[in-house]
């Protein structure tokens, strides 16, 4: 699977643009603008509104939350 661009909001409604690099169906690495790896989440398949993510998450939960419905949108799992 290719990396793909994603935008989230935080929870001020900031947006913020971050570069999603898929190591499978559940698992995907999140990198900043400067291409540095702020987190690795695995996205329950049973339960779509829960993930786990990495111990050296440098994202905030409400963000992260974004994050992850933005991947399921790009993986066509939610529809806007």
């Amino acid at each position: 699977m290719k990396q793909f661009h994603i935008k989230a909001a935080d929870h001020e409604g900031i947006g913020h643009s971050f570069i999603i690099k898929p190591l499978n169906h559940e698992q995907y690495q999140i990198f900043n603008e400067q291409q540095e790896r702020i987190a690795t989440i695995e996205i329950d398949n049973n339960d779509y509104t829960h993930c786990r993510q990495s111990l050296d998450c440098q994202i905030e939960l409400p963000l992260l939350n974004s994050i992850r419905d933005s991947i399921l949108i790009h993986d066509g799992v939610l529809v806007k």
